[in-house]
């Protein structure tokens, strides 16, 4: 049996190759959905399909909703959802993702270290699952198949 996952997290490091990697070496044929990760196409998108846009504000609104489709229609397709909250960049679209997957019904593992308990236990409280390490996520994704 495969599995569809959720990437819910930044889009600058290698996060998902690592979990990616976990999960295989576990033995979990899982495919990753996510966020597109091409950060200059994701910002571009509304433009690139509805034409230019009278000012900044309107140019990442339009984005901003053509990448809430994608995020809509990939999220209503997994089994589950992985937000992954790293050491470095915002945090804004990984804590909207994750909402979004907990308002849909879609299991939430979370990731993220200590530094950031106090920031996110709302959402700590609502997730499925918190875990501080990428393999950890790997490791309880591998345990629903044994």
């Amino acid at each position: 049996m495969d599995i569809v996952i959720y990437a819910a997290g930044e889009i600058h490091s290698d996060w998902r190759v690592a979990l990616r990697d976990h999960l295989q070496a576990a033995g979990v044929d899982a495919e990753l959905v996510g966020p597109q990760e091409d950060h200059d196409r994701s910002d571009d998108i509304g433009e690139q399909i509805l034409g230019k846009q009278p000012n900044p504000l309107y140019r990442d609104l339009q984005g901003a909703r053509v990448n809430t489709l994608r995020t809509r229609v990939l999220m209503q397709r997994a089994d589950l959802a992985v937000a992954y909250f790293g050491p470095k960049y915002k945090q804004w679209n990984t804590a909207s993702d994750a909402g979004f997957a907990l308002a849909s019904g879609l299991p939430l593992v979370m990731v993220r270290s200590q530094e950031h308990v106090h920031a996110l236990k709302e959402l700590d409280a609502l997730a499925t699952l918190t875990v501080e390490t990428i393999e950890q996520a790997a490791q309880a994704i591998a345990y629903i198949f044994e």
